[in-house]
């Protein structure tokens, strides 16, 4: 084994100089009274001065008295903490020659030499891992795309309010309408930059008393107000809703000035009339978003103990509503259609009822809503088109070439499933095409759905007969005609109900006859109600009429037998 021979003492102190030198840390040595004796090269890179500049001068390289307050409070409590102990280690943000703060971590020990007392500090820079621990803590608690505050620090704030406040405190919740369809057609880089602009929209209003603007995530946001009286928030509102009435414009895929509208649910809550716990709060107003999300959107609410009843028969009627969907509970009323001409029975319109096993039978009035709510829809759809199915075929069997017409919305329509339900019916129940006829409304076909018209063209080419329902009640009634394959159009009752007295009740329906004669169209009109309608759409050349005076809706055997009594007259006038 080789012999260690000792270093001599000035190399070992040249290594270590040159050791400190080329340190990583910076390094400093102070005297008794804590004025600098020597640095290392880190130290004078660090903080911008040179050591010849440092030597002799104290701690903070100015006088006490010429430090900030901040800094002459640091300097004091290292000074007692080397006093008591003779070692100190903090974490401060300390400003360089060049006026940049560098985070640090910086300890001081006290080292006698010859019972002369000697300090030794060393700095970290940890600028590197503050950053990143404030970006850290930035995003747990700020919404990535947005950059405002999240759910963790809008409930914090909320809670921490409602403790200090002397004043009323109002939450509100706001969601964007339909934004998962907005999703899905602008794609995730589009939607964000909706997401964006919409929040910088509501920054722009500068909503008064606006103590935290908070985004959850997605389509959701918060928003929290202090204010002595909640309702001077309602005026805060109206500005949010007014604001949702002017178009985004979106970049979509390529294409250039896109408008989108952003329209929003509005839910609100407020301390102390509501609740006086921020959990309670924040759920009472989500109940009034809820709401408002149920009714369609668009719209403010503010939270009332009738939504908790709301709710409740909510809940309960939708589970009734899908047991009734299973046990076949609904049941069909048809209403006779009359060819004006002759006074025959040319077919009947199909009207859903619900036997409600202790209600009743009720109206459409008393569920449709609910049905489309709760997507029930093709459900309800399949139950009664094989109920029409099945008159048909026992009408088919009796000699009987009335056609049976039922009522479908744009939703059901956009199913994949619907057009082979329609076809295996007819063809399950050997019934001719043409005996079956759909109606779809104007304010379904609102709604735009991408495959209605490919749906409706293919029933079409099957045989199935299409109808145009409350013609005349919507926006573009001409455009409909122009894009989709219908046979009749089907006069809503509103134009009818005083076309006897009203003249320009008479000049819609003759302008809406004769663009029909044009068009090759058949023309049916809703609600006649006496025999004075009756004759003047007659005259007009209206081919088809239904309503109370012909007939209300009957069951299907009271409909049978107005068709055998039918049959039976024909016979004995021939």
């Amino acid at each position: 084994m080789t012999a260690f021979t000792p270093m001599p003492l000035a190399d070992k102190q040249q290594l270590l100089v040159k050791f400190c030198e080329q340190y990583e840390d910076a390094i400093f040595i102070l005297d008794a009274n804590l004025y600098y004796l020597s640095v290392n090269a880190t130290y004078e890179r660090m903080i911008g001065y040179t050591e010849d500049f440092l030597l002799g001068r104290p701690l903070g390289i100015y006088a006490a008295e010429l430090l900030s307050e901040d800094e002459q409070l640091v300097l004091k409590n290292l000074i007692s903490s080397l006093d008591s102990t003779g070692f100190c280690e903090i974490d401060f943000s300390m400003a360089n020659r060049y006026g940049h703060n560098v985070d640090c971590h910086i300890t001081y020990r006290r080292i006698y030499l010859d019972d002369t007392p000697y300090y030794v500090g060393t700095i970290r820079d940890t600028s590197i891992v503050v950053k990143n621990k404030k970006k850290m803590v930035h995003l747990l608690n700020h919404d990535e795309v947005t950059g405002l505050p999240n759910r963790k620090v809008f409930l914090s704030q909320t809670s921490e309010l409602l403790l200090e406040s002397y004043q009323e405190v109002v939450i509100v919740r706001v969601n964007i309408d339909r934004y998962r369809n907005l999703a899905t057609l602008l794609g995730p880089e589009y939607i964000n930059t909706l997401v964006e602009d919409f929040v910088l929209r509501i920054k722009a209003l500068a909503l008064d008393h606006l103590r935290c603007f908070s985004h959850f995530g997605g389509d959701d946001f918060a928003l929290l107000f202090e204010c002595s009286d909640a309702n001077m928030v309602r005026h805060q509102l109206d500005s949010l809703m007014q604001m949702c009435e002017r178009p985004f414009f979106v970049n979509d895929n390529g294409a250039t000035n896109t408008e989108v509208y952003c329209h929003v649910s509005v839910g609100v809550s407020y301390y102390p009339e509501n609740d006086n716990e921020f959990i309670g709060l924040l759920t009472k107003a989500e109940k009034a978003l809820n709401y408002v999300k149920q009714h369609g959107g668009d719209d403010v609410y503010w939270y009332n103990k009738s939504i908790i009843e709301l709710n409740a028969d909510h809940l309960q009627l939708e589970y009734e509503l899908r047991r009734a969907t299973i046990e076949g509970q609904f049941v069909t009323y048809y209403q006779p259609k009359f060819a004006l001409q002759t006074g025959d029975i040319s077919g009947f319109e199909a009207l859903v009822r619900w036997q409600h096993p202790t209600r009743g039978l009720l109206q459409p009035i008393d569920f449709i809503d609910a049905i489309i709510s709760h997507k029930l829809s093709l459900e309800l759809f399949s139950q009664v088109a094989t109920q029409i199915a099945e008159q048909l075929k026992i009408w088919q069997g009796l000699g009987f070439d009335q056609h049976i017409c039922i009522n479908a919305d744009a939703t059901e329509f956009s199913n994949p499933e619907f057009f082979n339900l329609v076809s295996n019916l007819l063809a399950q129940h050997q019934i001719a095409a043409h005996h079956l006829h759909i109606e779809v409304t104007e304010s379904s076909l609102m709604k735009r759905h991408s495959n209605v018209k490919k749906q409706l063209e293919l029933l079409k080419a099957l045989g199935v007969c299409l109808a145009l329902d409350d013609f005349g009640t919507g926006y573009a009634s001409l455009s409909y005609l122009q894009e989709y394959p219908f046979d009749f159009i089907k006069i809503d009752k509103s134009f009818i109900s005083k076309i006897t007295a009203d003249k320009t009740q008479r000049a819609i329906v003759n302008a809406i006859l004769t663009l029909a004669e044009a068009l090759d169209m058949q023309v049916i009109a809703e609600g006649i109600e006496n025999k004075h309608q009756r004759d003047l759409l007659l005259a007009m050349g209206c081919q088809y009429g239904q309503g109370y005076w012909f007939g209300k809706p009957m069951s299907a055997e009271v409909a049978t037998d107005m068709l055998m009594q039918q049959h039976l007259s024909k016979n004995n006038r021939d």
